[in-house]
């Protein structure tokens, strides 16, 4: 009874799962399946594999900086704000608009912090929001340098067509297969980190190996992810890949790349403890949003061919597609509040748990001693 109590808790995070499979598959191969270089049961596959194998293997780095926003402390609390944003990103899949996962999970804890009265850490939200205007400026600088020296060496060198066809081909599939790994490494945290602080599991021993309660919850919400992949990502992959600007096979390699170093400079553990040691400023680790590095990266490629890419670049897609960030934390936040609100008082769960004041806990403390 209680294991089914506990996967009814975390549906809505197979949700949010799924619906960040059916909307971020397209930033790793979006623009190779609307190029038609990759078939998209190819993508899908490759895209699947690799998600799990980064949030099971680096996901919680990413995770731990989103926690610090917001610990949700009560597993009903944890489906709520999971399925406020869930149902979010659904929506916006829906209409075939890549929304920002990140920015709907940051929504629905804020509608939490308000509900359960827990404050807000405005120093994390500075920093996740910052990010929500670094990742598509540093996607866009990434992906004209790349794009440049792709062309100076094409040039110098020379290769057959079929040469760069089948290079970019390949290139296209490594790409793919990194940003895949760079979404479950930053993306998990997102799916799964409302759960990390009310986790039902416990530790597993598997001969030699130890399974931690985090690591089992990124490798469910993983699996969700994938299936999200298989059953609704092509929509929003034709949008990225075609809708906002004609890319060339080339450019679209580039672009999937640019999005990928996004996504690893803010989830890897081993590039900060490499910083650190080296005494260099560290980058924060936190969920950023793979939707605006891949737009930011493509807006590059377009501004890279000066007044003739602008004029290409297809700005009321582009305006459709910044409303949406602007609107999916609002959204998330006010559903968030309202399922909160329906959970603790219709269905009578605890959707937070008050933590006494210190004062009253030390006069407790004091009237049990001996």
């Amino acid at each position: 009874m209680a294991l089914i109590v506990t996967l009814i808790f975390l549906s809505s995070g197979l949700f949010l799962g799924w619906s960040m499979g059916a909307n971020d598959a397209s930033n790793a191969f979006g623009t190779a399946v609307a190029t038609r270089m990759i078939r998209f049961p190819t993508a899908a596959f490759l895209c699947s594999t690799f998600v799990i194998i980064g949030a099971v293997t680096s996901g919680s780095g990413a995770a731990e900086g989103l926690s610090q926003l917001g610990a949700i402390n009560a597993l009903p609390g944890a489906f709520t704000a999971a399925l406020a944003a869930a149902l979010t990103v659904a929506w916006m899949s829906a209409v075939g608009l890549p929304a920002s996962t990140g920015q709907a999970v940051v929504g629905s804890i804020i509608g939490w912090n308000l509900f359960s009265g827990s404050p807000t850490d405005l120093g994390t939200l500075g920093r996740i929001a910052a990010t929500w205007v670094v990742s598509p400026v540093l996607g866009a600088i990434f992906a004209m340098v790349m794009y440049k020296l792709l062309v100076a060496w094409i040039s110098f060198t020379k290769p057959h067509l079929l040469s760069i066809d089948r290079n970019t081909r390949s290139g296209l599939l490594l790409a793919g297969i990194f940003g895949s790994y760079a979404i479950g490494a930053n993306g998990i945290g997102n799916v799964m980190g409302f759960f990390v602080e009310a986790s039902p599991f416990r530790e597993l021993r598997l001969g030699p190996f130890e399974v931690s309660s985090v690591e089992q919850l990124f490798l469910i919400g993983a699996i969700a992810v994938a299936v999200g992949v298989y059953t609704y990502s092509r929509r929003v992959m034709m949008t990225v890949g075609d809708s906002l600007l004609t890319l060339s096979p080339l450019a679209a390699l580039v672009v999937v790349v640019s999005h990928s170093l996004v996504l690893f400079l803010f989830s890897s553990t081993a590039l900060e403890s490499l910083l650190a040691g080296w005494g260099l400023p560290t980058i924060p680790l936190l969920p950023v949003s793979g939707s605006q590095a891949v737009i930011g990266s493509v807006l590059g490629i377009g501004l890279l061919q000066g007044m003739k890419g602008v004029r290409q670049i297809r700005w009321g897609v582009l305006g459709g597609i910044a409303s949406g960030w602007i609107t999916t934390p609002l959204i998330a936040a006010v559903i968030g509040f309202v399922l909160l609100f329906v959970v603790q008082n219709v269905f009578g769960q605890e959707v937070y748990q008050a933590s006494r004041p210190l004062a009253v806990a030390v006069l407790a403390a004091g009237h049990a001693a001996p």
